[in-house]
């Protein structure tokens, strides 16, 4: 019988699930591509992978406009599966998933990129993804001071209230850090040369070419960590736009599994940038993980 499972997994159970998963041998690059679907009013979006005991499939949408309808941009349901008789196992919510496991990939990078001591975080964005990537990133460093940069000026207010946050500018990079970019902009948030050597700048808002938060020059002046080199080449602006600006050579991009294993190195003295377009396998760890702890 199939189980309806509400929520996520706590955040720091994610992270560490993702963590363990990368660790066991996972490998990012095999998974198929997001199968991507335009319709009028947005995107249909369908994401399978299957690792150890399970396969999945979540189903989902990016609807730009929800936003002025008081609605989730992305809306949408993961079925879980057993691997080996892909009898359906459960149904979850796609919306708790997607939030919990993309600001938890991020926290997994932030954790192997970021200094140990930092504690100044600047956060683009007062949606959900903001808000997610501030659980987060509490769960891997020592966040003191926090500063919400947003296009609302009401929403931006709450979300410093609601979060202890003070409410900043895209000047503010030159003082952080940790950067989390959690936006649906499309053209560059903030002056990359801003971006202190010790920082690192993660950027999670988009999937699309065209679309990138981050310009070149902080591209050109960081080490580059994606999640998987093939799906940034495929979908990830920031890198796409920095590639053929010249700002980037792609033999320089970084795995994430290869910096969590410890195969690669982080050189000192340059800002580390993480850009994720949120990649299948996630959602299957993260939904995995989940259905293991409410059977316990």
């Amino acid at each position: 019988m199939i189980t309806f499972l509400e929520g996520a997994p706590p955040m720091a159970a994610a992270i560490d699930a993702l963590r363990t998963s990368l660790l066991d041998g996972l490998d990012p690059e095999a998974g198929p591509p997001r199968t991507i679907i335009p319709v009028p009013h947005g995107q249909l979006l369908l994401m399978p992978a299957s690792w150890g005991s399970y396969a999945g499939v979540k189903v989902a949408t990016a609807a730009p406009d929800n936003a002025a309808r008081g609605l989730p941009r992305i809306q949408g349901n993961y079925l879980l599966l057993d691997d080996e008789t892909l009898t359906p196992l459960a149904l979850l919510d796609g919306i708790a998933l997607t939030s919990v496991r993309t600001a938890a990939v991020s926290a997994v990078a932030a954790d192997a990129l970021a200094e140990p001591d930092a504690s100044r975080l600047v956060v683009f964005g007062t949606g959900p993804q903001a808000r997610s990537h501030l659980e987060a990133l509490r769960c891997v460093r020592p966040i003191q001071e926090v500063v919400v940069v947003g296009r609302d000026a009401e929403r931006t207010r709450a979300f410093a209230e609601e979060s202890g946050a003070r409410v900043g500018g895209p000047g503010d990079v030159a003082h952080a850090d940790l950067v989390a970019c959690c936006t649906t902009a499309r053209t560059p948030l903030f002056d990359g040369s801003l971006v202190p050597e010790s920082a690192t700048v993660l950027a999670v808002g988009s999937h699309e070419p065209e679309a990138r938060e981050v310009d070149e020059t902080a591209v050109a002046r960081s080490t580059v960590v994606v999640e998987a080199v093939s799906a940034a080449l495929r979908e990830a602006g920031d890198v796409i736009q920095a590639v053929e600006a010249g700002a980037l050579d792609p033999g320089a991009l970084v795995g994430l599994a290869d910096l969590v294993r410890g195969g690669r190195e982080v050189p000192p003295g340059r800002p580390r940038f993480f850009k994720g377009v949120g990649m299948a396998w996630q959602d299957l760890v993260v939904a995995a993980a989940h259905f293991e702890a409410t059977r316990e």
